[in-house]
């Protein structure tokens, strides 16, 4: 079973580098990297030439966004399942994709997702959360819950059936296809109890109450979109959830 992984990147020289080393370093053989470039005016892609050596494929264009970034590197990917790892983002150890690998085939799962640990730029080895998607079932996508985004594998098969990623969200877009897919109760998918991903804070949908505001308004047009019921108290009442999490890691810290 061949798993490709997608990045998509801008100007991301400082942080793509240990992305590569993470996906070089995979104990898992049947691998396909594929980097999707913005256009960087900075050194990203002398780091993908020097880090990436395993890199399949390597597309630098300007695009309409992130999720026309990612819809790119779908239409490239020849992998049986489907990831993203984003650009300042690493898989935890060398055995992730193994473990996910044996796991999708023994169970012939459409979809397997772990948790995520964020940590601050500069600090990777300090973890200040811990994104448990074990809260995540499709009964709770009304709530605004989904399966860390990093952290989810996917047959590409989804794809072909469900469609790709819609460009006319900007924050929003993979809850949307999230929603769209997992609302069938015929997929097969679970939780996989333990952390897979380790990924940098201060994305796009956490850079500010404006962020905040706009992520929850395309969350709700997602589930409207979707026939999935929903309202601004359930999309708020997941936020005491997000702040337990970080007390719970500083304590254990």
């Amino acid at each position: 079973m061949k798993i490709t992984i997608i990045t998509v990147c801008y100007n991301s020289a400082k942080t793509i580098g240990d992305t590569l080393t993470s996906v070089r370093e995979q104990t898992y053989g049947d691998t396909e990297h594929i980097i999707i470039d913005g256009g960087s005016t900075d050194n990203t892609l002398d780091v993908v030439s020097t880090e990436g050596p395993h890199v399949a494929k390597l597309v630098s264009e300007r695009d309409r966004g992130i999720y026309d970034a990612m819809n790119k590197g779908i239409q490239l990917a020849t992998g049986d399942v489907v990831a993203f790892l984003n650009a300042d983002d690493f898989y935890k150890d060398a055995d992730v994709l193994a473990r996910v690998a044996r796991a999708m085939q023994e169970e012939q799962l459409d979809a397997l997702y772990g948790d995520v640990e964020f940590f601050r730029p500069g600090h990777q080895d300090v973890v200040v959360r811990r994104y448990n998607s074990g809260r995540f079932t499709a009964g709770r996508l009304g709530w605004g819950w989904m399966p860390a985004h990093p952290a989810l594998f996917v047959r590409r098969a989804l794809f072909e059936r469900f469609g790709t990623f819609r460009t006319d969200y900007r924050i929003a877009g993979d809850f949307e296809f999230i929603a769209r897919v997992f609302k069938h109760p015929e997929l097969r998918h679970r939780h996989l109890p333990e952390s897979l991903v380790r990924m940098q804070m201060g994305g796009i949908s956490t850079s500010g109450w404006r962020a905040t505001l706009q992520l929850n308004r395309e969350m709700m047009r997602a589930c409207r979109s979707n026939s999935i019921p929903t309202n601004w108290l359930k999309m708020l009442l997941r936020y005491p959830f997000k702040a337990l999490e970080f007390f719970r890691t500083t304590v254990g810290n």
